[in-house]
């Protein structure tokens, strides 16, 4: 499945096969250490409750993200950061409605309500996420004409953040991905993640999901395929 197929079908265009269970997936006990990053995604007041695009629960992790990042030296985060005026937003279609999709040059864009606009609250990070020492923050989607679910890559497959060089500079070879939302910008940057050649585990307890129509399952199942692993924070050893 190419990468457009994944991007339509995570936005509800298909519906997804049955979700193995968690043993499938499951990597075990996972050390980590200096050259190790913890990538926090997109959390996020948009993506909260009271958000224009809310994740179910998406606050709740937020102290488990606290906790789990004070065991990382390396930490990065990331904000969606769209201009008013954003291809991916549904308001930019006439006749479309958020969840909608429409083919843009890169291929098919799931579409969205308004969110995450530059200099807004919206897009500020929730108050109560506490990483002083997140050593960078990368923002991203702020090209009006592609999506940007990923860290790493835009939605074109080939627009970098940097993020990727940044990483390799610094000699980190794992990366592990919390945060908003697993089936969309999570399963991006872990998938981005494994093309870089980084050993890649998603925090599943660590992150919540939209789930359009089956999209949390199509995720994980793609990451599966991608040679993402699936772990839990009690996992880190």
């Amino acid at each position: 499945m190419n990468r457009r197929q994944v991007m339509l079908s995570l936005g509800g265009a298909a519906l997804a096969a049955g979700l193995p269970g968690p043993s499938v997936f499951a990597a075990g006990k996972v050390a980590h250490g200096s050259k190790s990053v913890l990538i926090v995604v997109d959390v996020q007041n948009c993506f909260v409750s009271g958000g224009s695009l809310a994740v179910k629960d998406g606050d709740v992790i937020v102290p488990l993200i606290n906790k789990i990042a004070t065991g990382f030296e390396n930490v990065v985060l990331t904000q969606d950061w769209h201009t008013a005026d954003h291809v991916s937003f549904a308001s930019q279609h006439a006749g479309k409605k958020p969840f909608e999709a429409v083919k843009l040059p890169y291929g098919d864009q799931v579409l969205w309500p308004d969110h995450c606009v530059q200099g807004t609250e919206g897009a500020s990070l929730v108050k109560d996420l506490s990483i002083p020492h997140a050593q960078l923050v990368i923002r991203k989607g702020f090209h009006k004409g592609v999506d940007s679910y990923s860290a790493f890559t835009e939605a074109d497959g080939k627009t970098s953040t940097g993020l990727g060089g940044y990483l390799k500079q610094r000699g980190m070879t794992r990366v592990f991905v919390a945060g908003l939302a697993t089936d969309f910008c999570v399963a991006w940057t872990a998938m981005d993640a494994r093309k870089q050649g980084f050993e890649t585990y998603v925090i599943e307890d660590a992150c919540r999901g939209i789930d359009a129509q089956g999209s949390l399952g199509k995720a994980w199942i793609s990451m599966k395929t991608a040679g993402v692993k699936r772990i839990q924070s009690g996992d880190l050893a």
